[in-house]
């Protein structure tokens, strides 16, 4: 999957640095309880964030509730390299609390001519018999419209804020 930017990879990988930047995002993201867990800068001018995102279970489709009653604990990290040569990447894993799903990618975000393009390659791993499979491509369908709204969202957190 792959969304692009307006602007430069610098301007995007200031917002991800900016503790004010996730906290308006998980506002804005539409989750019923959403967190900003931890964010930790390293000595090369790297980014971890760790973040949870709750949906309340009168909120999820059938297929999710039939599988995983109640609330959707969703716990998400990314690892973020600094900026080099116009370049920067993430490995990115996420997980539901209390089900057997998890997500284990690469993020990679670069300047291509006039615009920044954030690359993600994502596995997304149900473990469960039968109906696995069928989770696994709501959950990527899903991720797609994720990434596009996240894209958004830090588009106009951009123009607001630099």
């Amino acid at each position: 999957m792959a969304t692009d930017y307006q602007t430069g990879v610098e301007q995007v990988y200031r917002a991800f640095c900016d503790e004010r930047y996730w906290l308006a995002r998980l506002a804005d993201s539409g989750a019923d309880e959403a967190t900003l867990d931890l964010m930790e800068h390293d000595s090369d001018g790297g980014v971890n964030v760790v973040t949870t995102q709750v949906l309340r279970a009168d909120r999820l489709p059938g297929l999710v509730t039939q599988l995983h009653p109640g609330d959707l604990a969703i716990r998400r990290e990314e690892r973020w390299t600094a900026v080099v040569a116009g370049r920067a990447g993430a490995d990115v894993t996420g997980a539901i609390t209390g089900a057997p799903v998890s997500l284990a990618g690469r993020a990679v975000l670069e300047q291509e001519e006039t615009l920044a393009r954030l690359a993600l390659r994502a596995k997304v791993d149900v473990r469960i018999p039968l109906v696995g499979g069928k989770v696994e491509k709501f959950i990527g369908s899903q991720l797609l419209e994720l990434l596009n709204a996240e894209q958004r969202f830090t588009t106009r957190w951009i123009a607001e804020h630099h």
